[in-house]
């Protein structure tokens, strides 16, 4: 998914820790209705700044209902934060459930394991835009051969940097990991009211490249069975170069420990970093700040000069639950959601790149500030294990809990990345 982790604080950590698991369902929770009339409830991600993906999606749903005389459409946008209990609470009670939701490509396989996902191949595979789905998106909907959802939009981040900061102090955008931290460094030392670069102990996916640079991986393995390789030599060097980035001399634990990647873009948006690690999807929120013309993206710098640090392959889908007693109006919405025409407004909108290869192509020659984010996609991307376990590990908070440890001082790397490890292999070995 777009998908970051972006948590408030550890009072909502400790919270999610005790509350957030896998949702538990089977099968049964199937419906074997198919209504051609009333109300389709969707569940979409609520964004920094969200109103212009609001009136995107309002033109598709006045679209739709007119097209479908006796059918209403009710959208409620949730946070991404709390996604794991309402998923969880839906799954387990059909009668609370959406229609059609949208939902993190990292949580595919543990949804279609936990039953909560239709099966929608036959419809897919009839689906004349489908054939223009990027193969990496696709199969980010992908389990086991079968369909369950369409691919959204895909995510990647790169560095947004303040263009009026850097000609100020004479500074140029960092080439390395080095000058990366040097430059944030060198930036809060003359503006001690600025973040240089703002980073966030709850933010996985603006940790992670960090750890991919350095040689790191979060697992290996394929199928049924992965380990973790977040406790390797390779993988603590890139925690330790993250962590190292959280005190007064850049981003102060005190305050940064706690953010998520939608603190720390609305930090740089709002003017208080020099810098941040950012998605496509967060130009429109940057945009509608008070850096507006004063800022420029480059791909994150990896270790050797010149070198791309590998990113995230986020992105969202969308889906429609096992549980409708509406599958083919569900089906019909899904789609219109996951358009062509839909992706193209969304990526006018807010940023986010289409999943269709010859969209994001036109797109590309259009907007410039695509560029970085299809270099940094050319470059390679990494994305999670490919198995259930990683909604547990997810929701769990395993990897933010391991980096808040680090910065907070409560352990050190070894330690928290070795615990880290065995939570991850735990919930490897019960996913099976």
């Amino acid at each position: 998914m777009k998908l970051s982790v972006r948590i408030a604080g550890l009072t909502a950590l400790a919270a999610l820790l005790a509350t957030a698991c896998a949702p538990q369902t089977s099968s049964n929770s199937s419906s074997d209705k198919d209504e051609k009339t009333g109300t389709l409830r969707v569940w979409l991600f609520r964004e920094v700044g969200n109103d212009p993906k609001e009136k995107v999606v309002d033109s598709v749903v006045a679209g739709f209902e007119k097209a479908h005389k006796g059918t209403e459409v009710d959208v409620e946008y949730i946070p991404v934060e709390t996604r794991a209990q309402r998923v969880k609470a839906a799954f387990n009670d059909p009668a609370s459930a959406p229609d059609v939701m949208e939902y993190g490509n990292t949580d595919t396989a543990g949804y279609v394991k936990d039953g909560g996902l239709l099966d929608v191949t036959e419809e897919f595979g009839d689906w004349s835009e489908a054939k223009d789905t990027d193969p990496t998106a696709k199969q980010s909907v992908t389990v086991d051969g079968k369909m369950y959802g369409a691919p959204f939009y895909v995510g990647v981040r790169a560095l947004y940097y303040r263009t009026d900061v850097f000609e100020e102090l004479g500074l140029k955008a960092p080439k390395t990991m080095d000058e990366l931290a040097s430059t944030a460094r060198a930036i809060r030392a003359a503006k001690p009211d600025l973040y240089g670069l703002v980073v966030g102990g709850a933010y996985t996916y603006g940790a992670m490249p960090f750890v991919w640079a350095n040689g790191g991986e979060l697992a290996s393995g394929k199928g049924g069975s992965y380990a973790s390789g977040i406790d390797s030599p390779e993988a603590r060097k890139g925690i330790e170069a993250y962590a190292s980035l959280f005190g007064d001399d850049n981003c102060p634990a005190a305050k940064c420990a706690g953010m998520g990647g939608n603190d720390t873009i609305s930090a740089f948006a709002a003017g208080k970093a020099g810098m941040a690690i950012g998605g496509d999807f967060s130009h429109t929120a940057v945009e509608a700040g008070k850096v507006k013309g004063k800022y420029a993206v480059v791909p994150l710098p990896g270790v050797k000069p010149g070198s791309i640090a590998p990113a995230f392959a986020g992105g969202n889908n969308i889906g429609v639950l096992k549980s409708t007693s509406h599958r083919t109006l569900a089906v019909e919405l899904m789609e219109q959601l996951a358009s062509k025409k839909t992706q193209t407004e969304l990526f006018g909108a807010m940023g986010f790149l289409p999943t269709y290869t010859d969209v994001r192509q036109r797109v590309a020659t259009e907007e410039p500030f695509v560029k970085p984010f299809v270099q940094t996609l050319s470059a390679g991307t990494k994305f999670v294990p490919a198995s259930p376990a990683w909604a547990q590990i997810d929701s769990s908070l395993v990897l933010p809990t391991m980096f808040q440890e680090v910065i907070s001082g409560k352990k050190d790397v070894a330690k928290a990345s070795e615990d880290a490890a065995k939570k991850m292999n735990t919930a490897f070995g019960s996913a099976g």
